[in-house]
């Protein structure tokens, strides 16, 4: 009994040593590969793997932003996050799963944290929510994050920059899924993992890049139908939602960053990417960086990410809310059950952009 004791110890150690050396090095180690050292010792599940340190190097932050340059890694904390990774692959019948992770690393939120905004288009709209933050690797490839989505969700702390994974090895079966290689995106609100790409090297913020005639307290305010549009280009319009979509009836506490407490009623509509499916199909340019830009007819406005609507794994849906005929606010208001603040809740939606 007591060397069974003893070797729980020193495997422990052992673990504990390397997740530091995953937090303090940027080069990688070679852990004890797959072995278990705490199944029977806590109940958490996603800590009985050795961890193995993700290779990282330089990564600069640049954009609208009035301090560009380097991350300094050193001055942030570590964060975890737990991944079921799955990927499109039409010859697997459409996903192909990859395996469970739980990631160590840098948020996103904590590496924007201090980097104040210096909007292209402050004079024309200067709240925030109308930028987003792209993410590129070495090979140049990229994914996209609205700002909304990194500073606003109810769980914060969802987009890391890992440099460290240790498997989630399911306990019957053993499986020790093929671990990365190289630091990486992890995205763990996604349900298709696309926007995991390995390697960053650059994040950039921006504002989205189309204008709107910005009417401040206008009063009353009514637009009868939303405008879709595609890069730009028209492709629809909604006028009405259909009797034949399920509404879905969300309680929340209403909440503005500026203006606090607004309602304690719920909200019933219809799930937006069920409305707004045939115009944006789910492939994996849209899933990574598909971005769009929701406006009134007022002009304001706020960007959602396309995995934001599209790709959830958590059921924290946005809904489009159509009030009634010639109601102040409406037609139509979206509704983002993601959100800890209502900022996102755009009134009388007049536009909806994909791609800039």
């Amino acid at each position: 009994m007591k060397k069974h004791i003893i070797l729980a110890v020193v495997l422990l150690c052992l673990t504990a040593c390397n997740r530091n050396n995953a937090k303090f090095s940027g080069s990688a180690t070679v852990p004890i590969a797959g072995f278990i050292d705490s199944t029977d010792m806590t109940n958490n599940f996603y800590d009985n793997t050795g961890t193995f340190t993700l290779p990282y190097g330089k990564i600069v932050v640049d954009g609208e932003i009035e301090s560009p340059g380097e991350v300094d890694f050193s001055a942030l904390p570590l964060r975890s996050v737990i991944v079921k990774e799955t990927l499109l692959d039409s010859s697997a019948g459409g996903d192909r799963f990859t395996g469970a992770f739980r990631y160590d690393g840098y948020s996103l939120f904590d590496i924007l944290e201090k980097r104040m905004i210096k909007k292209k288009n402050a004079g024309e709209f200067g709240q925030i929510i109308d930028m987003f933050v792209e993410v590129e690797n070495e090979e140049g490839e990229k994914t996209v994050f609205s700002w909304g989505e990194i500073f606003y969700p109810n769980n914060l702390h969802k987009i890391l920059i890992a440099t460290g994974v240790s498997r989630i090895v399911p306990s019957s079966t053993k499986e020790l899924w093929t671990l990365p290689d190289k630091c990486k995106v992890v995205a763990a609100g996604d349900l298709i993992t696309e926007r995991n790409i390995s390697n960053p090297v650059r994040i950039t913020v921006k504002s989205f890049p189309v204008s709107f005639k910005v009417v401040r307290g206008m009063s009353p305010m009514y637009s009868s139908l939303i405008k879709i549009f595609h890069n730009r280009k028209p492709c629809g319009e909604i006028s009405s939602i259909p009797g034949t979509f399920h509404k879905e009836t969300f309680n929340t506490i209403f909440y503005g960053r500026g203006r606090g407490i607004h309602s304690t009623q719920p909200f019933t509509g219809v799930l937006v990417k069920e409305i707004l499916g045939d115009y944006f199909p789910a492939d994996g340019n849209n899933i990574k960086t598909g971005i769009m830009c929701i406006a009134g007819l007022d002009g304001y406005r706020c960007t959602v990410s396309y995995s934001e609507v599209f790709n959830r794994n958590d059921q924290q849906e946005f809904l489009l809310v159509q009030s009634a005929a010639g109601e102040d606010g409406g037609l139509f208001r979206i509704f983002a059950a993601s959100d800890f603040f209502s900022d996102r809740a755009v009134k009388s939606l007049s536009e909806i952009h994909l791609g800039y």
